[in-house]
């Protein structure tokens, strides 16, 4: 095909991986004619937050794009390679008369890749029209009025697919995981990536799973159902924000007065698609939470320098404390776990092993299959007291297994070496009679006090919370990031917290 023959708008597929509700595509073909492409970018997969498992998902939500997008009228183009190099070579075979994408907040490699993305298209005078993705917003400068403008957002009309005229290139192949370098890893119980496994999701949730969300989304075994189980769908953009709060809305409005459990349900679910975004805003208005302490008095409070010993047995399940080593085990073979069971896995990575939370963050980043870069690394900030501005929460990995999984069920699927133990022993194993042909036989003995370290742990976060120059640099932080919907009683939570386990914000899996 002579260079320039036909012109086109490309609209480059990123984490948005649907053609409904696609305002880039939506926009793009009432312009002309548009080649869909997704493009990919072996660096990114070589990223250490990136994972076979990832990739596994979003092959599969990329086959079945390709199909819908084949059925408006041109099939979804695949390149492998570096985004100006496939650019280049396609504007050898077409005139490319502008560019099109959702806006991305992902992490700092993918943020420099859009620079330099940027920088070539001035340089050959293509147009980049980035258009909102979800209720995150670029070059925030105030989060007064945040919550009302996300509202505002989710009520605009869902755009409909477009007809597409076809283009007639060769399509392109996907690759399997392990031509990107990706090494294979287990993980027998994820979920099917693709927009129609969302579709099922969401509908299974709002009309049959959903109703005892609020109560049930804690527990590891309940909420394993309980939950919506959106979280990736969402991630890779298989449903759009708008699509699910739309459809939650609507459900909540059908209601009878009397399904008072629903309505609780519902009330929290849509809270916390509400943190989602609220927490995405985050790292797109700090990118380097990422990589740094939130809060820069925190700087050198850990070793920079990883145990490794330590944190090898935390990612294995073989910290000897049933619980927290059955929560990292089901992670393993699901890629996914409830909020609250996220919380306390990197909380006792970053309190009671002492790691900084970087190492122990880039592994849950890989287990997640639902990772999202600016829920994730705000959280795994806030949850190893690094923010300087959220509750210090160092959890009780004994207690939370007695509240969270009182009878031992999620702990004896996931630890079968304990079958041995009595159920009254079940959450202390060290403490059963059968100790010697257990504990250091056929499941490891503790490899920290959890009391001792715990107090440890918490005076040497606090004894940084002192003085004016701390407080300065917190209210600044509360300023740029923190909720405008605060409440008294969470502005009165500034004195130390107990080891209670408690948890109101969501993380990683906010659904």
């Amino acid at each position: 095909m002579p260079e320039g023959s036909l012109s086109v708008q490309i609209v480059w597929f990123k984490r948005d991986l649907r053609a409904k509700d696609h305002k880039a595509l939506a926009m793009a073909a009432e312009l002309g004619p548009v080649l869909p492409l997704y493009i990919i970018e072996p660096e990114l997969w070589r990223q250490p937050d990136a994972s076979y498992r990832q990739w596994a998902f979003v092959a599969e939500t990329l086959f079945e794009l390709r199909e819908d997008l084949a059925r408006l009228g041109q099939p979804l183009l695949i390149r492998i390679g570096a985004v100006i190099d496939v650019l280049t070579e396609l504007r050898k075979q077409l005139s490319i008369t502008a560019l099109w994408s959702h806006e991305e907040t992902g992490n700092g490699w993918t943020y420099k890749r859009d620079l330099e993305v940027a920088a070539w298209c001035r340089g050959q005078s293509v147009p980049w029209h980035e258009v909102q993705n979800h209720g995150v917003w670029r070059r925030l400068k105030s989060r007064n009025g945040w919550s009302s403008h996300w509202e505002a957002l989710m009520k605009q009309s869902i755009s409909i697919a477009p007809r597409l005229a076809p283009i007639g290139l060769d399509v392109g192949g996907i690759p399997c995981a392990s031509s990107l370098g990706l090494a294979y890893d287990t993980c027998r119980d994820r979920q099917v990536g693709g927009r129609r496994a969302g579709i099922e999701r969401l509908n299974s949730f709002l009309n049959a799973r959903g109703e005892y969300y609020q109560s049930a989304m804690s527990s590891p075994v309940e909420g394993a159902t309980a939950c919506s189980r959106l979280s990736p769908y969402l991630a890779w953009g298989a449903l759009s924000m708008r699509e699910v709060a739309k459809a939650t809305e609507a459900r909540r409005r059908a209601l009878p007065p009397e399904a008072k459990a629903w309505r609780k349900s519902l009330k929290s679910f849509s809270g916390r698609l509400h943190w989602h975004c609220h927490f995405i805003q985050k790292l797109e208005d700090e990118p380097r939470i990422e990589v740094e302490n939130l809060h820069r008095l925190y700087d050198g409070l850990r070793p920079q320098t990883p145990n490794a010993t330590l944190l090898a047995a935390w990612a294995r399940g073989e910290t000897g404390y049933p619980f927290l080593d059955a929560c990292m085990r089901s992670l393993r073979a699901s890629g996914w776990l409830n909020f609250r069971m996220r919380a306390m896995v990197m909380a006792t990575a970053s309190y009671h092993l002492w790691l900084d939370w970087r190492a122990p963050g880039l592994h849950l980043a890989r287990m997640f299959t639902d990772y999202e870069p600016g829920i994730h690394w705000s959280q795994v900030q806030m949850q190893s007291g690094t923010t300087g501005v959220n509750a210090v929460r160092i959890y009780n990995p004994v207690k939370q297994g007695y509240d969270q999984d009182p009878k031992g069920v999620f702990i004896r699927k996931w630890l079968p070496e304990l079958a041995a133990i009595p159920d009254p022993h079940i959450h202390e194993p060290w403490k059963a009679d059968l100790l010697g042909n257990v504990i250091d036989a056929t499941y490891p003995a503790r490899i920290f006090d959890h009391f001792a370290v715990a107090k440890a742990a918490r005076e040497k976060v606090w004894s940084v919370r002192q003085g004016q120059q701390f407080r300065e640099q917190a209210q600044d932080i509360v300023a740029k990031h923190a909720s405008r919907k605060s409440t008294p009683r969470a502005r009165k939570k500034t004195a130390k917290m107990p080891d209670t386990g408690q948890l109101n914000l969501p993380f990683g899996d906010p659904l």
